[in-house]
C-alpha cells in the first residue's frame, strides 16, 4: 500500500528496513489511527523534525542494528510505537525530545516478565543507545523502549522503572 506525502515520492509502507521489519510496521500507531493523527514522515515539517529522509534511514538502523538481531535470536517481536510526528508524541504524552520523533526509537511489546528479561538479555548484546524497562506493575505498561543513533555514540543506557 502507498500513502502520499510531502515527500515527492509516494511511502511504500512495504519496503524492507531490515529482513523482518518493514516501513509500515515502524509507522503504524493504534493512537494516531483512533485521533485521525498522520503519522507520517514529513508530513507536519518543523525545525525540530528531520527529513524524511533522515527518518526512513534512522530506522533503518535502528532495525538493522537493534530491532533484527532481537528478531533472529526470539522469533517474531511486536513494535507498540516506532516514529511518531510531534503531533502524535504529544497524545501519546512522549517528552518532547522524544527519539520516536526522529525514528530513532521503538518500543517492543512483551507479554510476560521471563519475555522480557529474554529480550533485555538479548537487547543489551547489540549497540544500542538506551534501553528503559517501563513499570510492570500497570497491566498497560508491557513494552521495553529501545533506541539506537545512527550519528555520534550509542550511549548503552539502561534505565530500569521497576
Amino acid at each position: 500500500m502507498n500513502v502520499k506525502n510531502r515527500n515527492p515520492t509516494p511511502v511504500d509502507l512495504e519496503q524492507r528496513l531490515s529482513p523482518h521489519f518493514t516501513l509500515g510496521e515502524m509507522l503504524r500507531s493504534g493512537t494516531a489511527i483512533q485521533l485521525n493523527i498522520d503519522n507520517m514522515p514529513g508530513k507536519n515539517p518543523s525545525p525540530f523534525e528531520p527529513s524524511y529522509d533522515d527518518v526512513i534511514e534512522n530506522l533503518k538502523a535502528l532495525a538493522v542494528n537493534v530491532l533484527e538481531p532481537l528478531r533472529q535470536q526470539v522469533g517474531r517481536v511486536i513494535i507498540t510505537s516506532g516514529y511518531r510526528c510531534q503531533q502524535l508524541n504529544a497524545a501519546v504524552g512522549g517528552v518532547a525530545n522524544s527519539q520516536h520523533l526522529r525514528g530513532e526509537a521503538a518500543d517492543i511489546h512483551f507479554t510476560t516478565p521471563e519475555i522480557r528479561d529474554k529480550y533485555i538479555r538479548v537487547l543489551l548484546k547489540t549497540n544500542f543507545d538506551q534501553i528503559i524497562l517501563e513499570p510492570v506493575n500497570q497491566p498497560v505498561k508491557r513494552w521495553i523502549h529501545v533506541s539506537y543513533k545512527r550519528s555520534g555514540v550509542n550511549r548503552h543506557k539502561f534505565i530500569n522503572h521497576r
